[in-house]
């Protein structure tokens, strides 16, 4: 928030009380004062999953404390919440699954609650006027359990027989900490893990620090860039950590349970960084101010998918296979420029993220092992699944990490490479990661940047392969 600019002490106090009425009367109604509060509303509206986040602030941090038990498998946690209100508010909510609230706060003062399934509604000791910035705080306890997602898969805490790992894509954040669970609200974060000493706890951004007292070690994570919940993670257990720079400078925390360290997983984490600094060439520079990846160990069938948490991919290992192979390396770093920094405005812009990583792929394994982008392309467009419905319109939630929004959604730029031209093409793989740094972006701001770089008519491009139902008859 900007400084309040004051007259100076001695103004002040020359100045009439008609004049100082006026004035502040006019300062409520500049910032919504004088209204009757309502409450935010219970969801942001999301066409996918209306549920999803909540209305009528804006969180810029999040500090969580966070305590675990690897042996009963309990979290206790402290997490406060920085905001600033959108609305005059009378009570707000909060996503929270699971976990017993033992306390809520707001500026120092004890806030009313009420729970009602993954809800939790704070109400203020005072009302919040409309610019205020406040401060949540929620003290909670319990053992924090798996969600299920609409397409079946799971996502939430995983109990490992060493530890946890945290996955939130797309609403698993909220099985472990209360937030606002929609990618359209990105804060900065601040998360400090307690662990037994032994364990090592690895989340996003910069190790800030660690402190042992009493058989227990404290790791604080920082991030200071803008992150969506569901990109936040926290992963505890036995891991070797490697620490080293890309050629570019790029500080690199990588941490890999050694029950997965198999020769090809460690092989393709070798590459890690040439493959950032190989990207940071075609995408513009490394938007984070670290980079890495964590291989954990989970019981097999457990999770079965790698997610481009932010600055620090996570790779989970069964024992069944290679943990990490390259391809899915280069997937999810692209990620951090398409998805992490430049991040969906709703989930049904999920193929700004999903298309653009599988087109990163096939950029790499053009130049690094000769597969032509056009073999590339002619396979995603045979695959019958990738016509199941246009990319930019999944019909439910369930189909939001489906195969057009991957394939398909890589032919759009596909498409666009060819009607652009490689120069075109290639400020486009730099400018549109540039134009919505560290922000949101919808498909729409997408399909405008795009008319921006030439004067051929898109139209018809996108009408076909973003939005057409049936596949062309041809690349």
């Amino acid at each position: 928030m900007p400084l309040r600019r004051t007259a100076p002490r001695a103004a002040r106090r020359l100045l009439p009380a008609c004049l100082a009425g006026a004035l502040l009367a006019c300062l409520l109604s500049c910032s919504g004062g004088g209204g009757t509060p309502t409450a935010g509303a219970r969801g942001v509206g999301d066409r996918l999953f209306p549920g999803a986040g909540n209305g009528g602030y804006d969180v810029t941090h999040y500090g969580l404390d966070l305590s675990y038990d690897p042996g009963s498998g309990r979290l206790a946690g402290t997490a406060v919440i920085t905001a600033t209100a959108t609305q005059d508010l009378s009570r707000f909510t909060l996503d929270l699954a699971g976990m017993t609230v033992t306390e809520v706060g707001v500026d120092g003062r004890t806030a009313g609650t009420g729970r009602s399934g993954t809800e939790l509604t704070v109400r203020p000791a005072r009302e919040l006027r409309r610019g205020a910035r406040f401060e949540t705080t929620v003290a909670y306890t319990g053992v924090p359990r798996l969600l299920t997602d609409p397409d079946g898969s799971h996502e939430g805490w995983f109990r490992t027989d060493d530890g946890a790992l945290a996955l939130g894509e797309p609403v698993g954040s909220m099985a472990w900490f209360p937030g606002n669970d929609h990618p359209s609200d990105k804060a900065a974060f601040d998360v400090t893990v307690s662990v037994p000493s032994g364990l090592t706890a690895v989340s996003n951004g910069d190790l800030a620090g660690t402190r042992t007292a009493a058989g227990r070690t404290a790791f604080h994570w920082r991030s200071t860039a803008p992150m969506a919940t569901y990109l936040a993670t926290v992963g505890i257990g036995h891991f070797t950590v490697t620490r080293s720079r890309s050629p570019r400078g790029v500080p690199l925390y990588v941490a890999v349970d050694p029950r997965s360290d198999d020769p090809q997983t460690a092989a393709a984490l070798r590459r890690l960084p040439d493959i950032l600094d190989w990207e940071s060439g075609h995408f513009g520079a490394y938007p984070f101010g670290s980079a890495g990846a964590v291989v954990d160990h989970l019981p097999a069938g457990t999770v079965g998918y790698a997610l481009e948490t932010q600055t620090r991919p996570v790779f989970p290992g069964d024992g069944e296979g290679p943990a990490v192979d390259v391809p899915t390396l280069v997937h999810e770093l692209s990620h951090q420029w398409f998805g992490d920094s430049v991040t969906p405005s709703s989930w049904q812009d999920m193929w700004l993220n999903e298309g653009f990583a599988t087109y990163a792929t096939w950029m790499w394994q053009e130049q690094q092992d000769g597969v032509p982008l056009s073999r590339s392309a002619a396979t995603a467009f045979a695959d019958p699944a990738a016509w199941a419905f246009p990319p930019a319109k999944p019909p439910t939630a369930a189909d939001v990490s489906a195969q057009p929004v991957y394939g398909r959604g890589a032919l759009v730029l596909y498409e666009l490479h060819q009607a652009l031209g490689d120069a075109a093409f290639a400020r486009l793989l730099r400018g549109w990661p540039a134009a919505h740094f560290h922000g949101n972006a919808s498909t729409a701001d997408f399909t405008a940047y795009c008319a921006g770089l030439t004067t051929r008519d898109l139209a018809p491009l996108f009408a076909t392969w973003l939005y057409g139902k049936a596949r062309p008859a041809h690349l």
